[in-house]
């Protein structure tokens, strides 16, 4: 992965276009042909972690990657446990379950979104009832 500064030395030909004005989802990269979905995304991840703020390229490519990967064998390994052909969230707990990290955040994030949906519910009713 790039490190900040290694771009610098790189002519200004050379060196790659900003991020928005390269990719959109729909935009198939020239080798392989895939639709890059989740490119700006993990641009910033990888940023947020060290790395340089505009990574190469390929690194951005392999990382989706094993991503597209990990969310491949994961559904399909989901579709496996629980009801046959579809995959619910307690599937993909279960398999998880193993894992304190992964196991950690979803649960987190299970419960933060319940409590959205609550505040929104709230919000909602509140709005409603000041309007009525």
């Amino acid at each position: 992965m790039a490190e900040g500064g290694e771009h610098e030395n790189i002519p200004a030909e050379l060196e790659e276009d900003p991020p928005e004005e390269k990719e959109t989802k729909d935009t198939p990269t020239a080798a392989g042909g895939k639709k890059r979905i989740f490119q700006k995304e993990l641009r910033c991840m990888m940023y947020g972690f060290g790395d340089d703020q505009n990574p190469y390229a390929e690194s951005v490519d392999l990382l989706e990657d094993l991503v597209i990967e990990f969310i491949t064998e994961t559904t399909h390994k989901a579709m496996e446990v629980g009801r046959p052909g579809r995959v619910q969230v307690e599937d993909i707990v279960f398999l998880i379950r193993k894992d304190p990290r992964k196991y950690a955040r979803v649960k987190d994030l299970l419960t933060m979104n319940e409590e959205l949906k609550k505040a929104r519910k709230a919000f909602d009713e509140s709005t409603y009832v000041n309007v009525a």
